[in-house]
């Protein structure tokens, strides 16, 4: 409360009554603010007549994403998870089994419906090498992948050399198969 210089008690100070210029400037307000939701909803309505809403200044789901996320989201929508699992793998091989190992062995294929990864490597040493370290290399891949996706590591040794078709070739013979068997 405050006190009156008169001695007695006075009425609480009461806020000043809006003016005309106030009160105009509440209407021109208001009025913008309606204007400006009808001018959205008839943007909108026409933009939907066009061919569709476009994505403006904020975020929402029409905008674009970014590349590794859309290929996560395809991954999982298609159900590669294990196929691109693999192929992680094989991209990491150097790592998984060591940079001595990786100089001599290549894997090359992956069966997935018999959970097969083919490895061929460059000489016959190196394939024996392998195939006894193919129960350790199954349990590490089954370990960076999960359990059960490698079931069996199928080691290849070096292929023979190319066959060379000489001027002299018979028909239908399949080379020195034909004659010794």
């Amino acid at each position: 409360m405050t006190q009156n210089t008169s001695g007695g008690a006075s009425e609480p100070a009461k806020p000043p009554e809006p003016s005309g210029v106030d009160l105009a400037r509440v209407a021109l307000r208001a009025a913008k603010d309606a204007a400006r939701a009808r001018g959205d909803a008839a943007q909108q309505k026409k933009q939907a007549r066009r061919g569709g809403l476009r994505s403006g200044a904020r975020a929402d789901g029409r905008d674009p994403m970014a590349l590794g996320s859309a290929i996560n989201r395809l991954i999982t929508e298609r159900g590669w998870e294990a196929p691109a699992a693999v192929g992680g793998v094989m991209g990491r091989w150097p790592q998984i089994v060591g940079e001595d190992v990786a100089k001599h062995c290549v894997p090359e294929k992956y069966d997935e419906e018999e959970r097969v990864l083919t490895v061929r490597c460059d000489s016959t040493a190196w394939a024996t090498n392998l195939r006894l370290l193919a129960p350790t290399l199954v349990a590490r891949l089954n370990e960076d992948l999960g359990h059960g996706r490698v079931t069996l590591i199928k080691v290849q040794g070096p292929g023979g050399p190319a066959r060379r078709y000489g001027p002299l070739r018979a028909p239908g013979s399949t080379g020195p198969g034909d004659t010794y068997g």
